[in-house]
């Protein structure tokens, strides 16, 4: 038996025990990946203190979602999705709250704004909110929920009950059918 077939016959086993509520297979699958997890969302995840809580969050989430996986020994590539997902959600929401912050910066500073841009952000705001509700059902939910509620990517798969892949696609197809109603609208 090779060192590495031993190392995966381990993870089989932790899985397996942890998904039957083994604290201690839990306490070891923690030991063993939190310094890869750490550096996965280092990489995208520059201040320390959101590190470490983006790596509790990614563990509670996979502790959460054991039981959804198939396939035991799959769980080092598994865990590194969430991370990837956690690090990438964790940005989308942090540049969103930046620019909200900004533009409340600038609205108190008293920075002046022409009337004409205050007519064409109203007009731009009338035609996004008209372009939402001419979509389905679907798309407008998937888009608030991603956008107005700043819901994560596993979040809203968990919501819809569905996976991860469907959200990113419905997003897609959701943009672009926003980007359709906003471009009838604005042409009429």
């Amino acid at each position: 038996m090779t060192v590495q077939t031993f190392a995966v016959d381990t993870i089989e086993r932790l899985v397996t025990r942890a998904r039957d509520g083994d604290q201690a297979a839990l306490g070891q699958l923690f030991e063993r990946f939190q310094p890869a997890v750490l550096a996965i969302i280092r990489r995208r995840v520059s201040d320390d203190a959101d590190v470490q809580e983006l790596a509790q969050d990614v563990f509670i989430k996979a502790m959460q979602k054991l039981h959804q996986l198939r396939e035991p020994a799959a769980f080092p590539g598994w865990l590194r999705s969430i991370a990837v997902r956690h690090s990438i959600n964790h940005l989308q929401r942090r540049m969103a709250k930046v620019v909200s912050d900004t533009e409340l910066v600038g609205q108190a500073a008293g920075d002046s704004v022409s009337p004409d841009h205050s007519a064409l952000a109203a007009e731009r705001n009338h035609q996004l909110h008209a372009g939402l509700a001419s979509l389905g059902e679907m798309d407008r939910r998937t888009l608030v929920a991603f956008y107005l509620h700043g819901h994560s990517l596993i979040e809203m798969a968990d919501a819809f009950d569905a996976p991860v892949g469907t959200i990113k696609r419905r997003l897609h197809v959701a943009r672009k059918r926003l980007a359709e109603k906003v471009g009838q609208t604005a042409s009429n």
